[in-house]
């Protein structure tokens, strides 16, 4: 039992030791958008907003790439 314990002790710390993913720190919308959601995956990042769109930015340059408008 208390090597049982040791062992859900020691996966703890290695996931808290993680830095998980990188989140801009700044994301620029278009003038009157409001973010509601956010998401990402590789090379990319999204964010929902307000007016029923999908923003999706390049990671590595924050340029917007496309938008989604979901009715």
């Amino acid at each position: 039992m208390i090597g049982g314990l040791l062992v859900v002790v020691g996966l703890l710390v290695t996931r808290l030791i993680d830095d998980g993913p990188d989140v801009p720190r700044v994301i620029e919308l278009p003038d009157g958008t409001k973010a509601t959601a956010y998401t990402q995956g590789d090379g990319w990042y999204a964010v929902v907003t307000e007016d029923n769109q999908i923003l999706i930015f390049d990671a590595i340059t924050g340029a917007l790439q496309q938008t989604v408008v979901i009715e």
